[in-house]
């Protein structure tokens, strides 16, 4: 599959072993209103690089607002700012992941309706309960129904529905460990805790492809101080993605990547982890071992300047937490 590039466009090639060019085909821009200023900060704070501005197009190298890329025949990524989202045409219609937001979700159907014309929006699946991923499901499905169902693991139902946010229904339908969907062209699985306790890991086997969302990303560092992130439950989350036989992801931020892409990701943590650990039982305060675990083999990583010290940081906390380094 060959994509074409759009004008603007911020993607870039695939590293690993994915041969054909990751160029976005099926790419439109919308310029940038004052509603998008929100999501325009929230790309920032999720390492997405430059915020879209309120500049005409080609006065500044700012990414469209929006994209929707073919990924593979019938899956598609779409970008809203900083936060991806996935949907897939299957013979039971079309499945859709992570609404984003309302503003998102509005567009989010107009295209699904642009690729695939005349498809019913067969179900919503959450990634997980957070509202920046999971909000808008309302929008969609108004556009396409009252009564398609949501989808997620089970330990996102209590949050929502404790939250009660019309615009982030709880879900119709949940799952333990594994669900099957359009007749096995789609599967959930849970991993255990990573970010959160409720992610669910989307794969199509048919085109070798997965969608994780928030625990693992390609090449960056994780978000800030690692809150929300459970260790060492994050090694195994992520030992156990690498057991799905995906060749290529679509990650909840940045580009897409491929296995080695996650196998990166399981080092990083590992390294910092021990580097961290190290500092701890050698006696390094936080600030000490912020100043002295540089995490210099990652500097070329997205967010190293904006990131590293917090990384490191949160460490730190989290193995004092759990009494690494008490004297016994």
């Amino acid at each position: 599959m060959i994509c074409k590039r759009a004008s603007g466009s911020i993607s870039g090639p695939i590293s690993g072993s994915i041969s054909s060019p990751y160029i976005p085909r099926n790419s439109r821009t919308l310029r940038v209103s004052p509603v998008a200023l929100g999501a325009s900060i929230a790309w920032a704070a999720c390492g997405g690089g430059d915020a879209p501005s309120d500049e005409p197009a080609g006065a500044a190298d700012a990414p469209p607002q929006f994209e929707t890329t073919e990924v593979a025949e019938g899956v598609y990524q779409f970008r809203w700012v900083g936060h991806n989202a996935l949907f897939a045409v299957t013979s039971e219609g079309v499945f859709a992941f992570d609404p984003i937001s309302v503003e998102a979700a509005a567009t989010y159907a107009e295209e699904i309706r642009r690729v695939a014309p005349g498809a019913e929006l067969a179900a919503i699946v959450y990634s997980h309960n957070h509202a920046d991923h999971a909000t808008g499901a309302e929008v969609l499905r108004e556009a396409f129904g009252a009564d398609v169902p949501i989808y997620a693991h089970r330990n996102a139902d209590a949050p929502l529905r404790e939250a009660a946010d019309p615009d982030l229904p709880p879900p119709t339908a949940t799952f333990d460990e594994t669900m099957t969907l359009a007749g096995g062209e789609i599967e959930l699985h849970y991993l255990g805790r990573s970010h959160g306790d409720d992610i669910a890991v989307g794969f199509m086997p048919a085109h070798n492809l997965a969608f994780a969302v928030d625990f693992v990303s390609r090449d960056r560092f994780g978000y800030q101080d690692l809150a929300g992130l459970h260790f060492p439950d994050m090694f195994d989350a992520i030992e156990g993605l690498l057991e799905i036989p995906f060749e290529m992801i679509v990650f909840g931020h940045g580009p897409p990547g491929d296995r080695a892409a996650v196998e990166r990701q399981l080092t990083y943590y590992r390294d910092l982890d021990a580097a961290v650990r190290g500092a701890v039982e050698a006696g390094l305060s936080e600030d000490e071992t912020a100043e002295t675990v540089l995490m210099e083999d990652y500097s070329h990583w997205d967010r190293y300047d904006d990131w590293r010290e917090l990384n490191v940081r949160g460490m730190h906390r989290k193995l004092t937490a759990a009494g690494v380094g008490e004297s016994e």
